[in-house]
């Protein structure tokens, strides 16, 4: 007998099986039915598993709004029904009573059932992933608790309610205590909490991280970068570096405050910044508004709402921001007399803290320059530097007192100033070589001032003569080679004559006719002589030469045939 043909199917058959992917549920591995297995088990034996141990004072009266005492009113009848599944499901989908008992009822719905292949998944971003069945209206963070009640983390999770009412817990691997209204953490839980804390600790009941001894933190003794020092309730003191605190993967406050709930780790412990500015007098108190600042600082790390990397620089910056007098500079402070010992701790050249010193004496109110160049004008007469090194000061400087530098120092204003201070504006070259360019070339120029006559004011080829000389002090005489060989005339001969006095004749005569170098070469030893004297005068401060310099010009005249002197 003929077989019928296969069965043909085309895209787009809707008649096709798919495949419906449920977000929030997943199929269950072995391993995870296996644990939660075990977990249901033990509910299911022992209703009350998941239940702290009573530390702190319950309020059982009939008016009593505390949640601890209701849920264990009621919790006794839900234990006893565990066995009956149709009384268990009324009570899961109960709008009212217990929270914690309407999960109760569902997880143990759930402990009662076989089979365990598709569950559902908790996640959050503090307390991590677990998987669950959901069964009924119970808050899904209480089910994933109570079916997790031997996850340390997870199952605080399941009081979340009474902790916002303000009933405190603390969950450890050896144990889970209930404390009450009062927070009073047991010191195993202390213990436990540091010894799996983000930041590896040594020592017992004083502890420390690297870059600290145990004597710095009894003592309280302050460092230069400084150190973070808290203090549980029970008397466990803890030190903190920010080296330590920089290479934290998980913020160290909320590592150990996920064992409690609430986790409030600022209920628990008090934290101190154990730091003072270099400089600060030791009998000297902090300004009071910088222990509001960093109280604030650390109240907010506490409560894990600041990184960790982040705390030293805030809490120094608490203090220093916060002075109002003398001078800060980096985590430096001087005193008002203590000016030069400020600029001499700045980095950079002699140039460059000239220019802020200038700017500084030109202030009438304080100033705060931040490290990203924002200038805060202040009414407090203090100077506040963020950046130790001159060149970003001046940079955040230069637009408002730019003009002032170059006129105080070196004496440029009106136009020739103003484009000076653009181009700078512009190109933001490096401070150092810009302010040693200025003033070297400054410098030259009031040592061409020397020379007996004004540019262009001798006749020709004097006044090409003189130019080389000028061109040739300023720049070096290698630069004056290029200018020797485009003059023209009785140029041309003086620019043969100038490279015969610097020999730098061998491959340039091709350049020059033969008119040119053999007057050129009667004008040699005059203008030998002229050099010799520009040496004397202008780079070697010699101002006696001035008369020789004046002589070798008539005696270069005298020999090229140049017009009447001035």
């Amino acid at each position: 007998m003929a077989k019928p043909p296969a069965e043909v199917r085309f895209p787009g058959d809707r008649t096709r099986r798919k495949k419906i992917r449920v977000r929030g549920i997943k199929q269950a591995s072995k391993e995870i039915q296996q644990r939660l297995g075990r977990n249901l088990q033990e509910l299911l034996d022992d209703p009350e598993v998941f239940v702290p141990e009573i530390r702190g004072n319950i309020d059982g009266s009939f008016f009593s709004k505390d949640k601890m005492a209701k849920t264990l009113k009621e919790l006794p009848a839900v234990a006893a029904k565990r066995n009956d599944p149709r009384w268990l499901r009324k009570r899961m989908a109960k709008k009212g009573g217990d929270p914690v008992c309407r999960a109760l009822a569902g997880s143990l719905l759930a402990a009662s059932e076989e089979g365990r292949s598709t569950v559902a998944v908790f996640k959050n971003p503090l307390y991590g992933v677990s998987s669950y069945i959901r069964r009924g209206n119970g808050k899904q963070s209480h089910l994933a608790g109570i079916q997790n009640h031997t996850h340390s983390k997870m199952r605080l999770l399941v009081w979340d309610e009474h902790a916002k009412s303000g009933q405190w817990f603390f969950s450890w691997d050896g144990g889970f205590v209930f404390t009450g209204s009062e927070p009073d953490p047991p010191d195993e839980w202390v213990d436990w909490s540091l010894d799996n804390a983000s930041i590896e600790l040594s020592g017992g009941d004083v502890r420390w991280s690297r870059g600290l001894e145990e004597s710095i933190v009894l003592e309280r003794e302050l460092t230069d970068s400084g150190w973070l020092r808290l203090e549980f309730l029970n008397g466990t003191i803890v030190g903190l570096t920010p080296a330590a605190l920089a290479k934290s993967e998980e913020q160290f406050a909320q590592s150990v405050a996920m064992g409690m709930m609430p986790p409030r780790l600022s209920d628990v412990a008090e934290a101190e910044w154990m730091w003072r500015p270099e400089g600060w007098p030791e009998g000297r108190a902090l300004p009071a508004e910088g222990k509001e600042n960093l109280e604030e600082v650390l109240t907010a790390w506490l409560r894990m709402s600041f990184e960790d990397a982040a705390l030293a620089v805030a809490c120094r910056s608490s203090i220093l921001n916060s002075i109002s007098d003398g001078y800060v500079l980096g985590t430096h402070w001087f005193a008002e007399d203590g000016r030069d010992g400020f600029l001499e701790l700045m980095a950079g050249n002699s140039e460059e803290r000239r220019g802020i010193a200038c700017v500084l004496d030109s202030l009438n109110t304080g100033i705060h320059i931040r490290t990203d160049g924002l200038v805060l004008v202040l009414e407090e007469d203090v100077i506040r530097l963020e950046d130790s090194a001159c060149h970003p000061n001046l940079v955040a400087l230069w637009p408002d007192h730019g003009l002032t530098i170059l006129d105080e120092i070196y004496g440029i204003s009106g136009s020739e100033a103003e484009a000076i201070h653009a181009k700078q504006m512009q190109r933001k070259q490096g401070f150092g070589a810009f302010l040693r360019e200025l003033g070297k070339s400054l410098s030259t120029a009031k040592r061409l001032e020397r020379l007996p006559w004004e540019i262009a004011a001798l006749p020709s080829p004097l006044d090409f003569a003189d130019a080389l000389v000028r061109h040739a002090v300023e720049n070096g005489v290698a630069a004056t080679v290029s200018k020797a060989r485009k003059g023209k005339g009785l140029e041309m001969a003086m620019g043969w004559a100038w490279l015969n006095v610097h020999e730098r004749t061998e491959s340039d005569a091709w350049r020059f006719d033969e008119a040119s170098r053999d007057k050129g070469g009667d004008w040699v030893p005059a203008l030998r002589a002229l050099w010799d004297a520009a040496e004397d005068l202008l780079l070697k401060d010699n101002l006696d030469a001035a008369q020789d310099y004046e002589a070798a010009m008539r005696w270069l005249a005298e020999a090229s045939g140049a017009g009447p002197m001035p």
